[in-house]
């Protein structure tokens, strides 16, 4: 395949490359550098005073320019844009941008990429301006099965321009306890958080009511009967990249407290720590609600050989193989299964070992940001065939 110029214009919430991303920057940066050599992409974001207007990341050149407004933002990336030339312009989960750029690089194939469903609800844009975009939109690419039939179900007539491309992980940044390295690394990480000897469930990720964190911290008192040893450990906060709390977090430390013990709250931490504390874990709780497209939290404790016990819904599904790489809990008895299953796993170090190894085996097999790329760069190739 010649090789094709992607301009990637992201929603611009977070600097790339930055330790407080949130998860679409995060697949951005990940899988991007991943297109080269075969595909040449260049990232658009918004500009921050902290970093340059331009620069480069692992090979893959970036642009930022002002914030002051969309439209000047998008005026700004659509003129860069048409300097760049390329083939394929791919808009990073907002809808809304699809139509200016579009305007303003007539005759290009214009992508959407849609990680979650929260751009394409009522909140942010009307009905009637979502089926403008997305028939605007060349191809529509979704990080799940569950999304895809979540936007067709919203515009059918776009289905046929629906393809799935799941994200993935970095399985050296997140290796597996079961190997030596990880092990090693496992053992260490234990002893210097206080945590060698007690059985370690993880919640990782931000604090907001639709992660399901209460549904957790109300089963500790019932958990820590059966498992004296237990550290329920909650890391993430409200925001990225930030310690502020709300009343929800406050709520979830109240709940904390009537554990006292068992429970610890540990506030947001750089990308760069989230690996540490998933591979000195013993199990992963994702208690989230129906809207969650796909949830990365899943594959990197997997990736570190944790099982996950999750709530059986959004894409979830897709990610975790129930009764064999964890556990997938009724939403409408999620407390309740959600203890019965937790203390399965911490009182059979034979089945927890089982579906650990299982787990990093299912994300070497599908959810690698290699895998990521090369279904991209499979795109971009019928694309070319195509035109």
């Amino acid at each position: 395949m010649a090789s094709m110029k992607v301009a990637i214009v992201t929603p611009g919430s977070y600097a790339i490359p930055s330790p407080t991303s949130s998860s679409v920057e995060r697949v951005i940066e990940k899988f991007a550098p991943l297109l080269l050599p075969h595909a040449e992409p260049r990232i658009y974001g918004k500009l921050s005073k902290r970093l340059p207007r331009k620069g480069e990341l692992q090979g893959v050149v970036y642009e930022r320019y002002s914030k002051s407004s969309t439209k000047h933002y998008l005026q700004s990336v659509g003129r860069s844009i048409k300097r760049f030339a390329p083939q394929v312009i791919d808009v990073e989960n907002r809808p809304k941008y699809v139509i200016p750029i579009k305007r303003s690089n007539p005759g290009k194939l214009v992508w959407l990429y849609l990680h979650s469903s929260t751009f394409i609800g009522p909140r942010h844009i009307t009905p009637l301006g979502l089926r403008r975009c997305l028939r605007a939109a060349d191809r529509i690419i979704v990080n799940s099965e569950y999304l895809r039939f979540v936007v067709a179900s919203k515009v059918p007539e776009i289905s046929a321009k629906l393809r799935v491309i799941y994200p993935g992980v970095d399985t050296v940044r997140f290796p597996s306890q079961y190997s030596p390295e990880g092990m090693a690394r496992r053992e260490a990480l234990r002893q210097r958080e206080g945590l060698a000897g007690r059985s370690v469930v993880l919640f990782m990720g931000r604090l907001i009511p639709l992660k399901g964190v209460h549904h957790l911290l109300r089963i500790v008192p019932q958990l820590a009967l059966s498992n004296p040893e237990l550290m329920v450990v909650i890391v993430g906060s409200p925001f990225y990249g930030s310690h502020r709390k709300t009343r929800y977090a406050l709520e979830l430390e109240r709940l904390g407290r009537l554990s006292a013990g068992h429970v610890r709250f540990v506030p947001y931490v750089p990308y760069s720590e989230v690996s540490d504390w998933n591979l000195l874990a013993d199990v992963a709780v994702v208690p989230s609600g129906k809207r969650e497209a796909f949830g990365l939290v899943n594959v990197e404790a997997m990736s570190c050989g944790v099982p996950v016990v999750a709530t059986n819904v959004g894409g979830i599904k897709e990610i975790i193989e129930d009764g064999s790489t964890g556990f997938l809990v009724n939403p409408a008895r999620v407390e309740a299964e959600l203890l019965e299953k937790l203390q399965l796993l911490l009182s059979n170090d034979e089945l927890r070992c089982d579906y650990g190894m299982r787990s990093r085996e299912r994300v070497e097999q599908m959810f690698t940001w290699q895998h990521t790329a090369d279904r991209w760069l499979h795109l971009l190739e019928t694309e070319g065939r195509r035109r």
